[in-house]
């Protein structure tokens, strides 16, 4: 598969402005520039490109709820706070490629109808950060920030906000929360942002990566796009593979391969005998099945979800219910507090699961973890809460012999 959102990094300098230009960066901006917005969104929603921080929704539509709100102004905001244990990929296109993405936030922003946008970045990525500044500083000083770019009467710029360190803050509405100065915690939705976002206007939340994949469309086309990788989720994906594999890094890969390739044909294999896997990240819930296709249909049908794919793998010689531990100790640590079945759920949680890792576990835990996951899912508030239990869920599940040895006598 021809690469595209990993096709700049291995150049030298490949973060340069010229270096990006020679690689006909830009040229899809001055393409977009010469069509009408509702030309623009429409290739997206040809495309069928769909979130790739962990939602998955369309970004067409999402664009196109955003044009259509009457409120000004519009709010473009780019989410690169990466903080998913296992997950590192937009760091890639941030310190490597940064142009690719910020191109993609001027079409987007030129798309939706607005001349501001945002870029909200981890506040420990310092060398990404230099990196986005620096490139921030090329664009305009060529002409594609500012006002009037390339002559089209189109202005647009951006500001870099820096998170603090918040994991939670990666949720779209907890990290508004943060841009505007309040404590980062998530709304109840309805409404969304594309309706009441920043400063309670119309906003566009986009992933680092999922802009990434906007030039490719503009150039080529929305059909052109829809046609790589899995049918029910065209295009690319970038893939942070680790954990018990050879060979741990950022894959580039169509959409729709199965955990097996991923692992064996570019992780170089398993690391001593093959467990389990997280197909994403913290959130997702245990797969045993090496066959499942890595699409989000496919991955859900499993019974798990690929959210930002952070395929962390589990080898036979890792105690489950540690892995299980950490990850509920995790989200303990992170939760804003704001829900009280999130708060005190994670907290249980893992008094529950230390009691198991210390081999002085209780046998009716087991079932009380599991209605406990089942809760927290129907009513916390985002998605972190919803999710924090699928972990200790499905070890429970797949592996409840594990856990009823450390049953205290």
């Amino acid at each position: 598969m021809e690469k595209i959102l990993t096709k700049n990094i291995d150049k030298p300098n490949s973060q340069d402005i010229e270096v990006y230009l020679a690689g006909g960066g830009y040229k899809a901006l001055e393409k977009a520039l010469s069509m009408k917005s509702e030309e623009v969104i429409g290739e997206v929603k040809k495309s069928r490109l769909r979130g790739r921080g962990g939602a998955a929704f369309p970004v067409g539509l999402k664009w196109e709820f955003v044009r259509k709100e009457r409120a000004e102004p519009k709010f473009i905001v780019c989410n690169a706070d990466e903080g998913e244990p296992g997950t590192f990929k937009d760091r890639v296109i941030l310190k490597n490629d940064p142009h690719l993405f910020i191109e993609a936030a001027i079409i987007g922003g030129y798309a939706i109808g607005t001349s501001d946008g945002f870029i909200y970045i981890r506040g420990e990525y310092y060398r990404e950060i230099e990196a986005v500044e620096k490139a921030i500083g090329e664009a305009r000083a060529k002409g594609y920030l500012g006002s009037n770019i390339l002559g089209s009467g189109f202005s647009f710029d951006i500001q870099i906000y820096r998170g603090a360190g918040a994991y939670v803050c990666g949720e779209e509405t907890a990290l508004l929360e943060s841009m505007e100065g309040n404590r980062g915690c998530p709304d109840c939705r309805p409404p969304f942002p594309a309706q009441v976002g920043f400063l309670d206007k119309p906003t566009a939340v986009n992933n680092v990566e999922t802009l990434a994949n906007i030039p490719a469309i503009i150039t080529n086309g929305g059909d052109w796009y829809s046609k790589i990788g899995s049918p029910n989720s065209p295009g690319p994906k970038l893939f942070c593979l680790s954990g018990q594999v050879n060979r741990p890094g950022v894959y580039e890969l169509p959409l729709g391969i199965t955990l097996r390739e991923l692992i064996e044909d570019y992780g170089g294999g398993v690391r001593g005998e093959f467990k389990a896997v997280l197909p994403g990240g913290a959130a997702s819930s245990l797969l045993t099945d090496l066959d499942v296709k890595l699409d989000y249909r496919s991955v859900a049908s499993a019974g798990s979800m690929l959210g930002s794919a952070a395929v962390i793998v589990i080898n036979k010689d890792t105690s489950i219910i540690d892995v299980a531990r950490n990850t509920i100790e995790f989200f303990a640590r992170e939760s804003c507090g704001k829900c009280s079945v999130c708060r005190e759920g994670t907290r249980r949680a893992k008094e529950m699961l230390t009691r198991f890792a210390n081999g002085g576990g209780r046998a009716k835990d087991l079932d009380l973890m599991l209605e406990l996951g089942e809760v927290m899912y129907d009513t916390a508030c985002c998605g972190l809460g919803q999710a924090a239990m699928n972990v200790p869920t499905s070890a429970i599940k797949l592996f409840r012999g594990e856990f009823e040895q450390k049953v205290r006598k």
